[in-house]
């Protein structure tokens, strides 16, 4: 039964992680010991960082990154299951999302070093076989480990921050804690509604430089959501448009016509792996989360118009607006 106002207080919690904040807004009628919480909730996506980050030199990422093909490497439970959803997403989304494209997106100075693009880095990645990693990576969950049989540099960026945001709700509910809205960056989760039974309002951000607004808004109830998109992490090359996200297919930064995508679905992770295949999916994208079965909201750009597109609670979602940044 929901709560009544009265009997209910409202907990903004937040904090750095990942070079960006998480933030955790929870309603509850209980009392609640907030530093332990906060820590708590910290400690969770801290660790999800220290696992997966490419940017930590000691990160399991990154020591699966340097092991040799053919040599098994303990892993924890944590980065196995985000590998082995990766994995299952690059299968199903036909290499559209790719966790395999280290090298690629190291050489076009999106990654740790962050430099300018290095044409020669480029044409040894854009070379380097292009075996999808689910053929390539090889999981043993009941051991505990992972192998290589070719090599492989992996990046866990479109997928990681998704997979944090689960965790976080896992500590709430470990806390006896219901009703809340998780975020971290651009990915969100919804625990149950808000105590009075409304669901969470979260808007989905009208895709312009250096700017925040609003373009529509989604109600969530036990529910993520997640947008990619060429807006906040690109190159600017000229007149090109260099997007942070590597299209495993062409071999480089993807490039169409697509200014965001946002998908709901029941865990975050999914929702933030799908978003990034859907992206680089481009005109196929449709056509594959109809088969898959996922709700999207596309925002395009074309001719110099915003032209919107959904699927599944989106398709209403449709509009046609003059570009003005």
């Amino acid at each position: 039964m929901p709560k009544t106002s009265s009997e209910t207080q409202r907990l903004t919690l937040n904090g750095p992680t990942m070079g960006t904040r998480w933030s955790a807004l929870v309603e509850t009628a209980d009392a609640v010991e907030v530093a332990g919480l906060q820590q708590a909730l910290a400690d969770a996506v801290h660790q999800v960082d220290r696992q997966m980050s490419p940017w930590l030199t000691d990160s399991e990422l990154n020591r699966l990154n340097r092991t040799p093909p053919g040599s098994w490497l303990d892993l924890s439970p944590e980065i196995l299951e985000v590998l082995a959803c990766a994995l299952e997403i690059n299968r199903r989304s036909q290499g559209a999302f790719d966790p395999g494209l280290g090298d690629l997106v190291d050489a076009w100075g999106f990654g740790p070093a962050r430099h300018e693009p290095d044409a020669a880095a480029i044409r040894r990645a854009a070379q380097a076989g292009s075996t999808p990693a689910y053929e390539t990576l090889e999981l043993d969950m009941a051991a505990g480990r992972a192998i290589k049989h070719a090599p492989l540099q992996l990046d866990l960026c479109g997928i990681a921050k998704g997979y944090a945001v689960d965790r976080m709700a896992l500590v709430l509910r470990q806390h006896g804690l219901d009703h809340a809205l998780l975020a971290l960056d651009g990915e969100l989760r919804a625990l149950n509604s808000q105590c009075q039974g409304q669901p969470w309002a979260v808007a989905v951000e009208y895709p312009q430089d250096g700017r925040r607004s609003t373009h529509s808004v989604v109600e969530l109830d036990n529910l993520s959501i997640a947008t990619s998109g060429d807006y906040r992490r690109f190159l600017q090359l000229g007149d090109i448009r260099v997007a942070h996200t590597m299209d495993s297919r062409r071999r480089a930064p993807v490039r169409n016509d697509i200014a965001s995508v946002t998908v709901l679905a029941p865990d975050c992770m999914r929702a933030d792996a799908w978003a990034t295949a859907l992206l680089v999916s481009g005109s196929d994208g449709m056509a594959l989360a109809q088969r898959i079965g996922i709700e999207a909201l596309w925002l395009l750009r074309r001719d110099n118009r915003l032209t919107t597109v959904g699927l599944g609670r989106f398709s209403e979602t449709v509009t046609d607006q003059k570009q003005t940044g």
